[in-house]
């Protein structure tokens, strides 16, 4: 089953790559994405249980993904939202997880993990968000 997945990252080449990337090895479709705190909370808000992950950078162009990641905590119980960054200490996976995140992953090395995530999330039985 493909992952209905709306990526927050305001690096055109990384999203790009990390779309393409997802779309051919983890079974997900890109819904869009968002540059911003704003754009993104108001488009996983308005667009209730029609998205089943939501991929989040910390540092944004306006915002961060922290901001992002509290207006999420009130999701449907099948959606999930990770957190991918460079900045993946042990501090910043710690507070991602208090604010909700299903996961933190780091970019520099930690992509395939990401994309493992993606395949279990996909092939898990059960009701989508």
């Amino acid at each position: 089953m493909e992952l209905r997945t709306y990526i927050i990252e305001d690096n055109a080449t990384i999203r790009e790559n990390l779309i393409g990337t997802l779309e051919e090895l983890a079974s997900i479709k890109a819904l869009g994405w968002a540059e911003t705190e704003n754009e993104a909370k108001g488009w996983l808000g308005g667009h209730g249980q029609q998205w089943d992950l939501a991929i989040v950078d910390l540092f944004l162009k306006q915002g961060s993904g922290l901001g992002v990641l509290e207006a999420c905590r009130a999701r449907a119980p099948g959606q999930r939202v990770v957190v991918l960054s460079n900045y993946a200490t042990t501090d910043m996976r710690k507070r991602c997880t208090q604010l909700g995140a299903d996961a933190v992953f780091d970019k520099s090395n930690e992509i395939d993990a990401l994309v493992d995530y993606c395949i279990e999330l996909a092939e898990a039985p059960g009701p989508r968000a």
